[in-house]
């Protein structure tokens, strides 16, 4: 018990370490928010079932935080180091209960700092942060399904509940759904392992159900965010080449994010040459396989077959439990009393993001967060104040520079998308500035 308590504190330690370096350091270096979050922002302000882009989830939760703390730069980078931190703790939790190992379980979570998708990255706000904790979430509620022999019905509502929220957020969470299905039709039908439960059910159930309004705002608006998606992946240009080319390309990157990864793994290993057993009759291995690896063969699968480019960002959750599965397939060689090896490279790793992150922030000066968005708001609003005497209620242009309008303006006016000529035309008042419109409804 009082190792399990150290070990506790050590994550608590951990966490609030992340969160307060991740939260100052960007803070501190940009002038400005990032594109993916003035973006998220601008479509925050006026809520809808859907974008032109990404479904709504990751509007909503920056929303939320704008009608708490306003537009102070720093609380969007709390929000996204929140999303990381639930989904650091869903590992955590899950590693110890599947290892009961407290140990080994924060070794796990303390693999993925490695990882540059869980630091160097996580200040910007976007759909890949924001699905971390629902894919933390629906991994670690499938796993209570998978290992209970009686399955609780509030386990299956949570599983549905955030599979829809985490499918909200970025409809390649999919590949994750796909992969647990096949988990346990593995199960059932082909090693029969495991029974077909009504309870199933409930999961799809509460999953369509919260899909349905978002549905409803496709077929509303002509599948414009399936089909944004589909361009982004170049699919209409694709060649016979591109089903070659970019599935090693794929893989070459995904190779190269791990080598932090390998290289903190390494130094837990007793010796250089190691071997490991494979039992394909294990099924917390099983288990392991369908949530880790599955996703990434899909996503390969999904290249060579289309041809279509695998843009690195989209894996960002993908890596959330690779820690458990390498500590767990290689256990037997893992070392404990070389920890402090370990703690060395973790800190230096750990350190290396941030002072990285702050050199690229200050001494370069042309990036999206050292745009002069507030200064800009500032000299629209005198313009503004020079014609009319009442504050500015919608603004229309380009997610970039209106949105940092929207969200820096003191009226905190509406984004109504690309320059709206219907709304522009029913407007007594508004003014145009450099491809942007600014008025009153």
């Amino acid at each position: 018990m009082n190792v399990y308590r150290n070990i506790n504190t050590l994550f608590f330690i951990f966490s609030l370490a992340h969160l307060v370096i991740w939260t100052l350091v960007p803070s501190l270096t940009n002038n400005n928010l990032p594109l993916d979050t003035i973006e998220a922002l601008a479509w925050g302000s006026n809520l809808d079932w859907g974008f032109n882009k990404h479904p709504p989830m990751s509007a909503f939760f920056p929303e939320f935080f704008f009608q708490i703390f306003g537009s102070q730069d720093w609380a969007y980078y709390l929000l996204s180091q929140i999303f990381v931190l639930i989904a650091f703790y869903y590992v955590f939790k899950f590693s110890y209960e599947f290892l009961g190992n407290p140990k080994l379980s924060l070794i796990s979570v303390l693999l993925l700092e490695s990882i540059y998708f869980y630091n160097f990255t996580t200040p910007e706000f976007n759909v890949n942060v924001c699905q971390l904790p629902f894919w933390a979430l629906v991994v670690y509620y499938s796993w209570r399904i998978f290992q209970s022999k009686n399955i609780k019905l509030l386990d299956c509502f949570l599983v549905g509940l955030f599979a829809a929220v985490g499918f909200l957020s970025k409809y390649l969470f999919v590949y994750l759904l796909i992969s647990i299905d096949l988990l346990f039709i593995y199960l059932i039908f082909f090693k029969k392992i495991k029974k077909m439960d009504f309870k199933y059910l409930i999961i799809l159930e509460v999953f369509l159900v919260l899909l349905v309004p978002h549905l409803i705002w496709l077929v509303n608006n002509d599948f414009v965010t399936i089909f944004y998606g589909l361009k982004r992946t170049g699919l209409d240009e694709a060649v016979f080449l591109d089903h070659l080319r970019y599935p090693l390309i794929f893989l070459l990157k995904q190779i190269g994010i791990l080598i932090p990864f390998f290289f903190l793994v390494f130094l837990l290993i007793k010796r250089l040459r190691f071997k490991f057993k494979i039992n394909f009759k294990d099924k917390k291995l099983i288990f392991l396989f369908f949530i880790n690896l599955a996703p990434l063969i899909l996503m390969l699968i999904t290249s060579v077959i289309t041809g279509s480019k695998i843009r690195t960002m989209w894996m960002t959750p993908f890596y959330l439990f690779f820690g458990i599965f390498i500590i767990y397939l290689f256990k037997s060689q893992i070392d404990l009393k070389k920890i402090n090896s370990f703690m060395t490279g973790f800190l230096f790793l750990f350190f290396l993001s941030p002072i990285i992150y702050s050199y690229v922030s200050i001494s370069q000066s042309e990036k999206r967060t050292d745009y002069p968005g507030k200064e800009i708001a500032k000299k629209i609003q005198l313009v503004w104040d020079q014609d009319f005497d009442k504050e500015i209620q919608f603004v229309t242009g380009d997610e970039w520079k209106a949105g940092n309008l929207s969200y820096h303006l003191k009226s905190r006016p509406k984004w109504e998308g690309f320059n709206n000529n219907e709304i522009l035309n029913n407007s007594s008042q508004f003014i145009c500035v450099d491809d942007v419109c600014l008025g009153r409804y």
